[in-house]
């Protein structure tokens, strides 16, 4: 009965064209389209009800074609040729750790993973693993998969990422095994991913799962964009490499929650791909520095967007010509949504160099080129923020109000304080200190910050004098712009 119901149906759309079409020589009515949308809605309908059998009373669906119920997925049968692929360029690190008399640790050793990067032996593990505390490695000690053991020294590392990059030395270091980089930003929740390491000193120890999470923040540092994964990573593991199908590395395992099981964390390959030449470089991460303040707006409902507040004054920003108001979308072509991946974005990069920041400015998306500086100690940054910032001269002043008098035994609004020196100013070197108070600029007298630079803009250019209370003693001090 079913199967003659079925021929019926599959019958319907033809009857119905020949009921309704218009006869010979005729023009098409109106229902003509009507009827052919119908007919593919039909005949549609047909090939998915010959791939899917419904169980009693139509409770549940199953899915009855041989064809694939979800079209690209390809289930795994074996990573055995991926692992045989890319397990060479894995390494296990032993560390022996100098001796600190404040530390009590004689030979104490740690152990971790790591993989080549380059085959003149270049190789990247965690910084725990080469420091413990404040205790840096004595002996570095790397062996490779077919047994070859190379001394290793620390070329450079970063405590905030907990990355670190080593040299192999002696003779065979040449021709190495190396591993191949992905981009960790394509990858998606739900993706396979396989982590070799040696964990409790079980060298060259394979386990595999998916990407449980992305953009993880655990508490670690300032830069925490982990990789969250349920392939096995335990004490051992630690630097280790994650690889993705494609036999690509995708993070760095680092670290592991130890009350849970199947919680792993590793720093996004593409986080270690931006700190790489800094650490080659400098020997650490010196940070680069762009010059603005940003507000994280939510735009269109959930959405996040690192639109900038302010502009620093003589900033690498402020010469590139950022604006209030703009949004930074893109880092060297790399998509930002918010202030943190902002913050990775700019702080990976050394000092001196130029990035190209895309920016949307009134609807409009345009690049600019910034180069970036090293970043400012916060007595400056605090002084090139604020209101009372005389940055020509070296001076942060501030207002006398009664709630800055009292604690200070002064007078209210009896001159400006002094409450910043910056270094290497003409207000350092006239031997100002934080607690003077201005009561005179180019003899005239000041009460506030206003009156302040009203008497420096009539003198614009030129020497500027001051007097100077401090204690019970009043001088005069020339300063030089």
């Amino acid at each position: 009965m079913a199967c003659v119901l079925r021929r019926l149906l599959a019958l319907l759309p033809l009857l119905l064209v020949l009921v309704l079409a218009p006869g010979a020589g005729a023009q098409p009515g109106p229902l003509a389209p009507w009827l052919e949308a119908r007919a593919r809605e039909h005949r549609s309908w047909l090939e998915e009800s010959a791939q899917v059998r419904s169980g009693p009373m139509g409770l549940w669906r199953e899915w009855a074609s041989k064809e694939p119920m979800l079209p690209g997925f390809v289930p795994p049968t074996s990573l055995a040729p991926l692992i045989r692929a890319v397990e060479a360029g894995v390494v296990n690190i032993t560390v022996n750790l100098s001796r600190e008399p404040l530390s009590g640790l004689a030979r104490a050793s740690n152990t971790g993973s790591g993989f080549i990067l380059t085959p003149d032996g270049l190789v990247v593990t965690n910084n725990h693993v080469v420091v413990r505390g404040d205790v840096e490695a004595r002996e570095i000690t790397v062996r490779l998969s077919d047994g070859r053991e190379f001394p290793a020294e620390v070329v450079g590392r970063d405590k905030s990422t907990d990355v670190a990059l080593l040299r192999l030395r002696g003779q065979g270091v040449s021709g190495l095994p190396a591993v191949y980089l992905g981009d960790s930003d394509k990858l998606e929740v739900g993706d396979w991913v396989v982590a070799i390491g040696s964990p409790f000193e079980l060298d060259h120890s394979v386990s595999h799962g998916m990407i449980s999470a992305k953009e993880r923040v655990i508490g670690v540092g300032p830069f925490d964009d982990f990789i969250q994964t349920d392939a096995l990573i335990n004490p051992g593991n630690s630097g280790g490499p994650l690889f993705n199908m494609r036999g690509e590395v995708v993070g760095v395992n680092t670290a592991i929650i130890s009350q849970g099981q199947g919680i792993g964390f590793a720093v996004p390959i593409n986080m270690v791909k931006d700190l790489l030449p800094n650490l080659r470089k400098n020997g650490q991460l010196q940070r680069g520095w762009l010059g603005v303040k940003i507000d994280e707006r939510s735009q269109q409902g959930q959405q996040r967007a690192a639109v900038v507040q302010d502009v620093y004054r003589e900033s690498p920003a402020a010469a590139a010509g950022i604006r209030t108001g703009d949004q930074v979308v893109a880092v060297n072509g790399r998509q930002v949504d918010s202030y943190q991946q902002l913050l990775r974005r700019v702080a990976m990069l050394a000092p001196g160099t130029e990035a190209k920041l895309t920016l949307l400015r009134g609807g409009v998306t345009q690049d600019v080129t910034v180069k970036l500086s090293a970043r400012p100690s916060q007595e400056v940054l605090e002084a090139l923020s604020s209101p009372g910032n005389l940055a020509d001269l070296g001076l942060l002043l501030r207002d006398i109000s009664p709630e800055v008098a009292a604690p200070l035994g002064l007078q209210p609004y009896e001159g400006v304080l002094v409450s910043g020196v910056l270094p290497r100013t003409a207000a350092s070197h006239a031997g100002l200190r934080p607690g003077d108070v201005v009561t005179e600029v180019n003899r005239r007298k000041v009460k506030d910050i206003a009156a302040v630079k009203g008497a420096l803009q009539r003198g614009a250019g030129a020497a500027v004098l001051i007097r100077v209370q401090r204690g019970d003693v009043q001088q005069y001090v020339t300063l030089e712009p």
